[in-house]
């Protein structure tokens, strides 16, 4: 091997390319980190070209910055964009670097629907069915929020029922503003109108088409339940295979001590008058025949009269 010139060339020209790449990669890594290249600069503007609500840029930047490493050669782009949808508000980001030491971002804000589980949790949901925390009196400016709540990972479902109810309430003029989903996956709504209804349980095709029927049966007969009721009604069961139940607002229930006062209240009046009636047997028994034949009476004092 050492005799042949061609292969010796070959390899000294391998490693001198070799030293030099090692030579320029140093360069380049050297020249990478110059301050001048650190992320000083970042744009935020909006997605899509719609207008920022409750994205403050500056204090975007503020929130991000602190999370980012790297400058603009080694920051890694997937990772800024995490740091900049952490921000409250922000659903989505689109993060690109500007030379030399810049980063142009868009973001798309959450469009809050309601809150989720308690309203003291700050927890909202957006019109996606996606949860984020931010400040709720923020989301209130926008418009009224509905309140929505159910199981882990329930949230795509309670946004689908939300839209059936629409429809659904709709030919009452009602919408709804509050939807739950209990954890046995019973559905309960209360309605623009004030009135609260109970739904029942969906676990399957069936049990889905059984509550659509209810419903439209119930919306059917509104017309005559308003007629006979009016039309503040209070609460609606619709759990019923044939028929559904309603509180009227004006229909007013005794607590079970009252009922219990009210039948001891009943059964001392009928002791009472029992008694009273019992007193002028008692006298007419004394006196004799005085009011068996009240015709002798009559026919005395007339003769006393003479």
């Amino acid at each position: 091997m050492w005799h042949n010139a061609r292969l010796l060339n070959l390899i000294a020209s391998a490693l001198y390319a070799l030293v030099v790449l090692m030579a320029l990669a140093a360069g380049l890594l050297w020249l990478a980190q110059r301050p001048v290249f650190a992320i000083t600069h970042v744009e935020i503007g909006p997605m899509d070209g719609a207008a920022l609500r409750h994205v403050n840029a500056p204090s975007v930047r503020a929130s991000a910055l602190g999370k980012l490493t790297g400058n603009f050669f080694t920051l890694d782009l997937n990772t800024a964009r995490q740091a900049f949808e952490s921000v409250p508000w922000v659903r989505r980001a689109s993060v690109r670097r500007e030379w030399p030491n810049g980063l142009a971002v868009e973001v798309e804000e959450h469009e809050a629907l309601g809150t989720w589980g308690s309203p003291e949790s700050g927890r909202l949901i957006n019109t996606y069915g996606e949860v984020f925390v931010a400040n709720t009196a923020e989301a209130e400016e926008d418009a009224q929020l509905l309140a929505l709540d159910g199981p882990p990972d329930s949230e795509g479902d309670v946004i689908e029922k939300l839209e059936v109810m629409r429809q659904w309430f709709k030919p009452l003029k009602a919408e709804p503003l509050a939807v739950a989903l209990s954890g046995r996956y019973a559905w309960r709504a209360r309605l623009s109108n004030g009135m609260e209804i109970e739904l029942g349980r969906e676990q399957n095709d069936e049990e889905r088409v059984a509550m659509d029927q209810r419903v439209r049966r119930f919306v059917a007969a509104w017309p005559q339940v308003t007629q006979q009721w009016g039309s503040q009604i209070e609460y609606a069961d619709l759990r019923y295979p044939n028929g559904f139940s309603i509180r009227a607002a004006n229909a007013r229930f005794l607590t079970d001590a009252q009922i219990a006062a009210a039948v001891r209240a009943e059964k001392a009046t009928k002791t009472v008058k029992a008694a009273n009636a019992a007193k002028p047997a008692a006298a007419a028994a004394v006196s004799g025949t005085s009011n068996s034949n009240p015709t002798r009476l009559k026919s005395k004092n007339a003769e006393k009269t003479r």
